[in-house]
């Protein structure tokens, strides 16, 4: 059988039929199932999100993580493991084998162009590993974050080709995006937004729907065909902000971060020795400039960074306690010791995303609105609940990353891109609680899972021939603790961070610094200007000691291959670009609504997430929409979009019609009519008129009612970047959280009477839709 091209074809039987079936020698049988090479493990990738090196107790960290500790003591840790220091692009280049640039994931799928690069659309030429595995026999699905599909391609309308389901993997059940609220998610089952199984009150929170998905697929493909291996890809939202941790597990760690960050780096670069994760002469790297020591800290803003912290802990501590019931469950299945498991702790470095003194609520830092750390302490008892989405602040980071210098987004420094690895196989990998030195990337883990099924890299994917797989199996590393390393150079790129790695050499620099708009908080400096540093990692593992001034020639080399290495990978242009990449018209992707100025939307067309929903911030807009109230129950939503952390609402209280502009949790305005309405068919309409003259202003909102003017009101400010990075504009009902307390949660906001068609006319010139004869009108129940 040619494994090499996919999908494989069994020879046709050479055979004349016979006139009767009885009289067929040999009888037809049915064609046997596509099995791979006898001894395939089975393969359970599990990836956590926004983890530094320095977090887990298996890489000293603080987190404790017994699942981790566990597969570690019975398999192996790797300490020079590599992603690309942030969540889609590893994702993509995890998936597929090829460099994240090499597959268009430059950068995320809301950020991307139309240069090759960045495109966020995955080349047929690059089938993933799941695709790969599915090809040979393999059951495949994928529970959890996938953040890989171009977001033009995520509503309703598809096309599915880059959704999971289209992707190799035969079950999904997740979500899409960068996060989702861990109480509330937005939930896809294969190409279908479902309702979460139970509500927050219930219980319910998403990394343990996850595993209790996974543990009855592989329950069910096992008991069903036991001959088929399968490959699980396990993908936690935790813990990527929001922080969101049940009730029970918050004060896990309470009191046990008062010693504050820069003690703890301290702490962490301690247990590593003593873990042997890193040489004994390690030092720590430098402290990143601008930000502040412990010690610089008040005590409110220690305050709030300590229970940050906990949370932080507890979220991930939990994350590992739902991964030890799916070990226990293999276990019980006795598949354990056949399974290849591979947990990645962390697709990128620890996130700054909370800024230097952290967040309460993640959509207000993103929307530049201040928050200080007394407002943390405020309600410091509902930080990790459902009234939360915190992020811990830049130190905590800079501490999660120990003993690296910079995070997440930092593709140069190794606090960005370095990552832990456990590998856990008994049945063959024998070498139990051993660490593994070499140096490997994101991109081995696909050759390294096709080695270890004995299945050749296909050359021809459904009849495209496929760029060959950049990374290197690290296999070889499974008996072998001093085999020499085989991936020996490596770029890294993102944002205009930069970076090249060579036979131990590293050559990098910092363009951007995350935690600031634009590199200094001002302005970004041009990319020529960018200051080179050089490391030898050989003697100095943790990129301690820049000695460019040292070995100027070596710079000079290391800068050439990484231009080399960039123009082969679809590097280049390099797009030092961010906020201004939100606007599709800047970036120049698809824009699903953004070339109408009207777009017209029912109850069954809800769920459209942000980055593909028309966009009302920052311009006038009217919503127009047709509705029959009832003449029992009046309440409930007509059109909202986002949630309790930001959005904007139009629905019936007490049968008056209202509009609520919530600014990001922090300010909400209401506009009410005084009127109730009477039972029977209504147009109703909101008209905001923006003042213009920047982003995030304020403007005048209109409501009226059957083209009659009932109520009008200001609003001060706007939410000027985004209302919500994962709740949808819903027609008819408010899903997921609920931008306002005035009505209840999904589904009892849903609106009692019907809605028909909801238009949005976005734009200066805008147009109030014309009234025309109700017999005209038809509507739809929700």
């Amino acid at each position: 059988m040619d494994r090499t091209v996919l999908p494989l074809r069994n020879a046709a039987e050479n055979r004349t039929p016979a006139e009767h079936v009885q009289d067929q020698k040999p009888p037809h049988r049915a064609p046997e199932p596509t099995r791979p090479p006898g001894g395939a493990p089975n393969v359970l990738l599990i990836l956590m999100d926004d983890m530094g090196f320095g977090a887990p107790l298996p890489f000293g960290g603080p987190c404790r993580m017994p699942t981790a500790d566990r597969l570690a003591s019975g398999g192996l840790r790797y300490s020079r493991f590599h992603t690309t220091a942030l969540c889609a692009p590893t994702r993509a280049a995890l998936l597929t084998g090829r460099n994240h640039h090499s597959v268009g994931m430059g950068g995320l799928p809301e950020l991307a162009t139309a240069a090759p690069g960045y495109t966020s659309i995955r080349p047929d030429s690059a089938a993933t590993i799941a695709r790969i595995l599915r090809g040979n026999g393999y059951k495949t699905a994928a529970f959890g974050k996938m953040h890989q599909t171009p977001i033009w391609e995520t509503t309703a309308a598809g096309p599915f080709e880059r959704w999971p389901t289209g992707e190799g993997f035969e079950k999904f059940y997740g979500f899409f995006g960068a996060e989702t609220n861990q109480f509330s998610p937005n939930l896809v089952d294969g190409v279908t937004r479902i309702d979460q199984p139970k509500t927050p009150e219930q219980g319910y929170h998403l990394s343990e729907d996850l595993v209790d998905q996974s543990i009855r697929w592989i329950d069910a493909v096992s008991t069903v065909d036991p001959g088929s291996p399968w490959f699980c890809y396990l993908s936690f939202g935790a813990a990527h902000a929001p922080y969101h941790v049940p009730q029970e597990w918050r004060d896990r760690y309470r009191g046990e971060f008062s010693h504050g960050w820069t003690k703890q780096r301290e702490q962490t670069l301690a247990r590593q020795k003593a873990l042997g994760v890193v040489p004994q002469d390690a030092e720590l790297a430098p402290w990143s400039p601008g930000v502040p020591k412990w010690d610089d800290l008040d005590e409110t803003q220690k305050a709030s960074a300590e229970r940050h912290m906990e949370i932080y802990a507890a979220f991930v501590e939990h994350a590992d306690f739902q991964t030890g019931r799916l070990i226990d469950a293999l276990d019980r299945l006795g598949q354990l010791n056949e399974t290849l498991v591979l947990y990645v702790l962390g697709d990128n470095g620890a996130s700054p995303s909370g800024g230097l003194e952290g967040t309460f609520n993640m959509a207000a830092r993103i929307n530049g609105l201040p928050e200080a750390a007394e407002q943390s302490l405020e309600a410091l008892d509902e930080l990790g609940g459902p009234g939360s989405s915190p992020s811990y602040p830049v130190g905590w980071a800079l501490a999660m990353d120990t003993p690296y210098q910079w995070t997440k987004q930092v593709a140069s420094h190794y606090g960005g891109t370095r990552n832990g690895l456990i590998v856990h196989w008994p049945s063959r990998v024998t070498a139990a609680g051993e660490v593994r030195h070499q140096w490997a990337h994101c991109i081995d883990v696909a050759p390294t899972i096709l080695e270890a099924a004995g299945l050749p890299e296909p050359w021809q994917v459904d009849g495209v021939t496929q760029k060959p797989m950049e990374g290197v199996s690290f296999g070889y590393t499974f008996d072998d603790a001093d085999a020499a390393e085989r991936h020996t150079t490596q770029y890294f790129e993102l944002c205009g961070n930069r970076g090249i790695y060579h036979n131990g050499w590293t050559a990098v620099t910092k363009h951007r610094t995350p935690w600031s708009l634009r590199g200094d908080g001002t302005h970004l400096p041009e990319l020529a200007d960018d200051e080179w540093e050089l490391y030898d990692t050989n003697s100095d593992w943790t990129q301690s000691r820049d000695v460019a001034d040292l070995y100027p020639d070596q710079l000079a080399k290391l800068q050439q291959l990484f231009v080399i290495e960039a123009a082969r990978h679809d590097v280049l242009p390099i797009d030092d670009r961010y906020g201004e990449r939100l606007d599709p018209k800047i970036a120049g992707r698809r824009d699903v609504f953004g070339c109408r100025g009207s777009v017209e939307l029912r109850p069954h067309m809800d769920g459209l997430q942000e980055a593909v929903a028309p966009n009302v911030k920052n311009t006038s807009f009217c919503v127009t929409a047709d509705v029959v109230v009832d003449d029992r129950d009046t309440d409930g939503v007509i059109v909202a979009q986002g949630g309790r952390f930001g959005g904007w609402s139009l629905y019936l209280r007490e049968g008056r019609l209202t509009y609520c502009h919530n600014l990001c949790g922090v300010r909400t305005t209401y506009i009410r009519s005084d009127q109730a309405l009477m039972p029977g068919r209504h147009r109703l309409q909101m008209r905001f008129y923006y003042d213009g003259g920047g982003i995030g202003k304020g403007g005048k909102a209109v409501l009226a009612v059957d083209g009659g003017q009932v109520q009008e009101g200001r609003l001060d400010q706007t939410t000027p970047v985004s209302f919500s990075v994962d709740e949808t504009l819903d027609i008819g009902v408010d899903r997921q959280t609920r931008v306002t307390d005035e009505y209840p949660s999904y589904p009892m906001n849903r609106f009692p009477g019907e809605v028909g068609v909801v238009r949005i006319d976005v734009g200066e010139d805008m147009v109030p839709v014309p009234p025309r004869e109700w017999e005209t009108i038809t509507l739809f129940t929700h």
